[in-house]
C-alpha cells in the first residue's frame, strides 16, 4: 500500500487533499508501486525556488520538483508550484485543477523512475502522463 501525506503551505489552486491522494494513488497503482510513501507538497514560487537553488543548484522558479530516495518500496516527495500551475493553466487553457494534476502526476513519474531529459524520454513521460490525467479526470 502507497501511504500518502499531503502539505498545503500555499492555496493557490483549490486541490482537495483526496484528489491528491486519489492522483498518487492512481499512479502508482498503474506503475505498480504497491508500498511505500510518497509526500506531496503544494507550494509557491518563493519556496520551490528555494528547493531548486539549494537542491538542484538553480535559481529559478519551476512548476514541480521531485525527490526518490528509494524505489523500491517507493520513497519520494513531489513539490508543485501552484501559483506556476495557476499561470500554465492560463497559458495552456485549462483549469488550474487540471494543471496541478498534471504537475502532480509528472512528479509521481518522476519519483518511478521516468525522466525527460532526451527528447525520446521526455516523449514516453509525456505521453504516460497525459493518459494518466486523462483518466484522473474521468474519475
Amino acid at each position: 500500500m502507497i501511504a500518502v501525506g499531503v502539505h498545503f503551505p500555499c492555496r493557490a489552486v483549490r486541490i482537495s487533499r483526496a484528489e491528491a491522494e486519489r492522483c498518487v494513488e492512481y499512479v502508482c497503482s498503474k506503475e505498480k508501486r504497491n508500498a511505500g510513501t510518497v509526500t506531496v507538497v503544494f507550494t509557491d514560487d518563493t519556496a520551490i525556488r528555494g528547493i531548486n537553488k539549494k537542491h538542484l543548484g538553480h535559481g529559478c522558479t519551476t512548476d514541480v520538483i521531485s525527490f526518490t530516495f528509494e524505489e523500491r518500496p517507493l520513497e519520494g516527495e513531489v513539490y508543485v508550484n501552484l501559483q506556476q500551475a495557476r499561470r500554465q493553466a492560463a497559458e495552456y487553457s485549462v483549469t488550474p485543477l487540471n494543471e496541478a494534476t498534471r504537475l502532480l502526476v509528472h512528479g509521481v513519474l518522476h519519483c518511478c523512475g521516468y525522466d525527460d531529459m532526451t527528447e525520446n524520454d521526455a516523449k514516453t513521460m509525456t505521453d504516460r502522463q497525459e493518459r494518466y490525467v486523462a483518466a484522473l479526470r474521468k474519475k
